[in-house]
């Protein structure tokens, strides 16, 4: 192989590379060594701010390929044919820890997919569980400081953790699932992912059904206990990068089922619950799996920081035939993920690789910090104009739709809204198991041990009444094995 020369970013070759220049073999560093100052420069600008939530991931490339029929619902041309496949891009991550912390930590786990499509980029950026723990995005905000450092010792505290679910019911059933092992999943390749929220597709006819996308690992269901998470914390703080980078590299790709359940919107309407309540599921016995296609991640990046770092995704990033719902979290993610990947990677961050389109893009969108011109060259910036030969496709029109006629309001319920205990109390008695509910109850009580301060007991207590309201069995275990009175007064508060 013919060797390389060393160069400066500019490409000129140099020699020095590990000596600074100086005034004799003792004497002061020179300013003039330009070598130093452009790597010292550098070097210090080696980060970018860590994203503020879901900061410790891995990523992969991969391929998803369509397995079954699903035209009777999207008219996506990725789903336009059996067989069809798309190269795509995976990043899995924690939610609330930084990029130091523990792999193993007890927190949902991020599940994000980019799919390089033919008609543009595809994100579906969910999360490894069916359910989230608010269902307005302008909770966000304060549901995240709780899950962070508490502002004057910067220590994670877990009385500020449940204060805030105690106060917001609508949180029960994702803790639930949170304080089960599902909590701490063994690494990535062993846990099912969730596209959460409520989507649409659209048809050739221009028909619409609400959706819901469900990923189930070909590895099979694998979780931590608690002490087992806590001990390969010590060990190993990096265990489920690990895991991903040694599986690939052994050629033992990990792979996924895509599944869709499908709603019409005559469903919608009668259906118990919201059916854009992020905070609830939609029953697998009246909704069934629709088995769509297989992903599979099968090449590590060649640098993590250019691909994984920088990567970014977007619920906005939607093509044609897949489209969003009126899910109030959804909607405020349309506008807050994009508007974070523009403060932390940069307004032209869609150029760098990993997030690139593969195919045409065609627009006005011009400079800004680290702009590349390699798409647009010296095309016109603006539109209608008489030089470009770019023309908007009416084949692409957005799908049209009356709103209901409701009044402007802050509205935080409708009918059933404020149910939050009847799916949390199914998860617990249909769902799980005899040692499910043993390590669940078991987790719970080891969390909340460490509540403290004047309002402990407040918040114990409050948080016990939606353990009771959920299911009294899980109430009494929680109580029991907290050291808990249960009096009269607290049986009538869970009724």
């Amino acid at each position: 192989m013919d060797s390389k020369k060393l160069t400066s970013s500019n490409g000129a070759p140099y020699y020095e590379h590990q000596d600074s220049q100086t005034v004799g073999p003792r004497g002061p560093v020179l300013l003039q060594d330009f070598i130093l100052q452009e790597n010292l420069a550098h070097f210090v600008r080696e980060r970018i701010p860590e994203r503020i939530v879901h900061a410790k991931g891995s990523g992969a490339y991969g391929k998803f390929t369509v397995t079954h029929d699903i035209t009777k619902y999207t008219k996506a041309k990725l789903f336009s044919n059996i067989g069809n496949s798309c190269r795509m891009f995976a990043r899995f991550s924690t939610v609330g820890g930084e990029k130091g912390s523990a792999d193993t930590a007890r927190d949902p786990r991020g599940f994000a997919l980019k799919f390089y499509t033919e008609d543009g980029n595809w994100d579906l950026v969910g999360n490894n569980t069916p359910v989230f723990f608010i269902k307005d995005a302008k909770k966000f905000p304060d549901f995240i400081h709780t899950q962070k450092r508490v502002p004057k010792t910067n220590l994670k505290s877990a009385t500020m953790m449940w204060d805030f679910w105690s106060l917001n019911p609508e949180s029960l059933h994702q803790v639930l699932i949170l304080m089960s092992d599902r909590g701490t999943p063994h690494g990535y390749r062993h846990m099912h992912g969730f596209g959460s929220h409520t989507f649409s597709m659209i048809n050739a006819e221009n028909e619409r059904v609400w959706v819901k996308f469900h990923l189930k690992t070909k590895q099979g269901i694998k979780n931590f206990t608690h002490e087992e998470a806590v001990k390969m914390a010590g060990e190993n703080p990096d265990f489920a990068q690990e895991d991903l980078c040694n599986a690939i590299e052994n050629s033992d790709f990990p792979k996924w089922t895509m599944y869709i359940q499908v709603m019409t919107e005559e469903q919608a309407k009668e259906f118990r619950w919201n059916p854009f309540d992020v905070t609830k599921v939609w029953f697998q016995s009246d909704f069934p799996l629709i088995e769509v296609g297989e992903m599979e991640l099968n090449e590590i990046p060649v640098n993590y920081f250019a691909h994984v770092e920088q990567s970014t995704f977007s619920p906005s990033n939607l093509i044609n035939g897949i489209s969003f719902s009126p899910d109030k979290m959804l909607q405020g993610r349309l506008f807050s993920y994009p508007d974070a990947h523009r403060y932390r990677v940069g307004v032209n961050a869609h150029q760098l690789e990993v997030n690139r389109c593969p195919f045409s893009i065609n627009n006005y969108q011009r400079d800004g910090f680290m702009a590349d011109s390699k798409d647009y060259g010296d095309q016109p910036n603006y539109y209608p104009n008489s030089f470009d030969n770019i023309k908007p496709d009416s084949s692409y029109k957005d799908f049209e739709y009356e709103l209901d006629s409701y009044h402007v309001a802050h509205y935080n319920r409708n009918e059933n809204d404020d149910d939050h205990y009847t799916q949390p109390g199914l998860l617990y008695t249909k769902a799980m198991n005899a040692e499910d509910r043993e390590h669940l109850v078991h987790n719970i009580v080891e969390s909340m041990k460490a509540i403290d301060g004047p309002k402990k007991n407040e918040i114990i207590n409050r948080q016990l009444c939606h353990f009771f309201r959920a299911n009294i069995e899980l109430g009494m275990k929680v109580a029991l094995q907290l050291n808990i009175n249960i009096d009269a007064n607290m049986m009538n508060h869970s009724k």
